[in-house]
């Protein structure tokens, strides 16, 4: 692993952000200072996936959960994400921690450190780099609801196929991932 040369020159961790038990896959690369927040990471991974930030989440690593402790619902165990930094627990390359979005679907995903990389002057960082496939909309039921909805759509004789289509908004290409659009979204990270 390249050493870190100073405080101003941070290493940059080139993360693979995957969702979990989808096939095919649905994943993200993404490039990020060492001394990012995981509550940056967090809005990162929002943005890059194409999530909207309406529902709960969290990190965990080495059997800890960080995010936004709220004891109203069951999270006084959680640590706050807002102040530790990737390079706090970030050891090597491929070490994996997990990110759950929106409880209620349970959208899993799993989060490699796959390179440890200098800082490139010429890079704005955050930025993605490649992805795959479209993320699942929101609210459409977890990993088992996406399946039923791609079912659905993809079925004109499906008697859920009008209904899911004008919930969608008209149309959904499970294929489409714009990397120019994540890149634009990741400008709205200071």
């Amino acid at each position: 692993m390249p050493k870190k040369t100073s405080e101003s020159q941070p290493l940059i961790y080139q993360l693979k952000v995957s969702l979990k038990r989808l096939r095919p896959p649905i994943w993200r690369r993404v490039q990020v200072p060492s001394t990012m927040t995981l509550g940056k990471l967090h809005k990162i991974i929002q943005l890059v996936m194409g999530w909207y930030d309406c529902h709960l989440h969290e990190f965990e690593i080495h059997g800890q959960s960080y995010g936004q402790p709220d004891p109203d619902f069951g999270f006084e165990d959680m640590l706050s994400e807002r102040n530790v930094r990737l390079e706090r627990f970030v050891t090597r390359e491929k070490f994996k921690f997990s990110y759950v979005y929106d409880m209620g679907d349970c959208w899993e995903h799993e989060i490699l450190v796959e390179k440890v990389l200098p800082v490139d002057p010429e890079v704005r960082y955050p930025c993605c780099i490649k992805g795959k496939r479209a993320c699942p909309p929101e609210d459409c039921g977890g990993v088992w609801g996406y399946a039923e909805f791609l079912e659905a759509i993809q079925d004109p004789e499906n008697p859920e196929h009008s209904s899911m289509l004008e919930w969608i908004g008209g149309s959904f290409d499970p294929e489409e991932f714009s990397l120019e659009e994540a890149n634009q979204q990741l400008k709205r990270i200071r």
